[in-house]
C-alpha cells in the first residue's frame, strides 16, 4: 500500500508524468470501451430475446442465435468475427496492434474497422485534456470515468440508437455521489439538475408527440440529460441543451443537403448531448461568463 501511495504522490508531483500515465491508461480503457460498445448492446438484445421470444426485429448477430452460450464483457474471448481466429495478447495493444497488422486480421485478412483505433485515440486525447482542467486526485478520476462512459454511450447510440440504462443511470448515481461531497457542484444543484434534466426533454417529447403524433427522441436521452444535470448542476442544463441542439441541427441539415440523407431517418441525439455535456464540464462556466459579459 505504501508503494502505491508513493507512486501516486510521485505522479502528482510531475505534470509530464501525469499526462503520460493518463494517456497510457486511457488508451487501455479505450480498448476496453471497444469491447463494451460491441458487446453490451448484444447482451441487452439477448436478454430482450429471452424476455420476449416472439420479438424478431433484433439486429442479426451470431450470439443471438444460441442463447445457451455465454456472451458478456469477458466471454467469449476476443476473436475475428469472420474466421473466429483468437486475438492474441500482442494483437490487442491499443493502436499499435492495428498498425502492426496493417488493419487486417492475421488469420483471414479481413479488414479491421478504423473505429477501433479511433475510439482508443479519442479516449486518450479527451482524457489527457482533463489534466489541464482538474487537479490530480479524485476529481480527475471522476471526470475520467465521466468521459469514458460518455464515449461508450455515444458510439452505442450511433450504432443502435439506444442508450443503455446501466450506463445512463450509473452515470446519474455516480454524479450524485460525487456531488454529495461537493466535487463539481453542491448536492442541491445536482439533485435539481437530475430532476430538471429529465423533465425538460420529457416535456419536449410529449409536446412534440401531441402536436405531430410522432416520437421525437428516446427515453434514454431524458436519462442522459438527467445524468449530466446530476454531474454539473441545473445551472448548466440550458447551455447543454443549446449546444447539443445547435450541433445536432447543423449535422442533420448537412447530412440531408450534402450526403442526401433521408430526412425521415431518425438521428441519435445522445452523442450531441454527450459532447455538449463534456464541453460544459470543462468550459461551461467560462462560456456562460463570456455570454453574460457580452450582454
Amino acid at each position: 500500500m505504501n508503494s502505491i501511495l508513493q507512486l501516486l504522490n510521485w505522479l502528482g508531483s510531475s505534470w509530464a508524468s501525469q499526462l503520460i500515465s493518463v494517456a497510457v491508461l486511457s488508451l487501455l480503457v479505450g480498448s476496453f470501451l471497444n469491447v463494451v460498445i460491441l458487446r453490451l448492446p448484444v447482451m441487452m438484445f439477448r436478454q430482450w430475446k429471452r424476455d420476449c421470444l416472439e420479438l424478431d426485429q433484433l439486429p442479426a448477430h451470431p450470439a443471438l442465435d444460441d442463447l445457451s452460450k455465454p456472451f458478456n464483457l469477458i466471454k467469449p474471448d476476443s476473436h475475428c468475427p469472420k474466421c473466429q481466429a483468437p486475438v492474441r495478447a500482442w494483437q490487442n495493444i491499443p493502436v499499435v496492434s492495428f498498425l502492426l497488422l496493417k488493419g487486417k486480421c492475421s488469420g483471414c485478412g479481413t479488414r479491421i474497422g478504423w473505429r477501433y483505433p479511433i475510439v482508443e485515440i479519442v479516449t486518450a486525447v479527451l482524457s489527457s485534456v482533463l489534466i489541464w482542467q482538474f487537479p490530480w486526485g479524485l476529481p480527475l478520476l471522476a471526470m475520467l470515468m465521466f468521459t469514458w462512459l460518455l464515449i461508450a454511450m455515444s458510439v452505442i447510440d450511433i450504432d443502435h440508437q439506444i442508450l443503455p440504462d446501466t450506463m445512463t443511470l450509473g452515470l446519474l448515481w455516480l454524479g450524485l455521489i460525487c456531488n454529495a461531497f461537493g466535487m463539481f457542484t453542491d448536492l442541491n444543484s445536482a439533485v435539481w439538475g437530475a430532476v430538471l434534466g429529465y423533465l425538460s426533454l420529457w416535456s419536449v417529447f410529449w409536446i412534440f408527440k401531441l402536436v405531430t403524433g410522432k416520437e421525437g427522441m428516446g427515453f434514454g436521452d431524458f436519462k442522459l440529460l438527467a445524468a449530466l444535470g446530476a454531474w454539473l448542476g441545473f445551472q448548466q442544463l440550458l447551455l447543454i441543451i443549446l449546444l447539443s441542439s445547435a450541433v445536432g441541427a447543423v449535422v442533420g441539415i448537412a447530412g440531408i443537403m450534402i450526403l442526401g440523407r433521408d430526412k425521415n431517418l431518425p438521428i441519435p441525439f445522445g452523442p450531441y448531448l454527450a459532447a455538449a455535456g463534456w464541453i460544459a464540464a470543462l468550459w461551461g462556466q467560462d462560456i456562460i461568463g463570456l455570454y453574460l459579459g457580452n450582454f
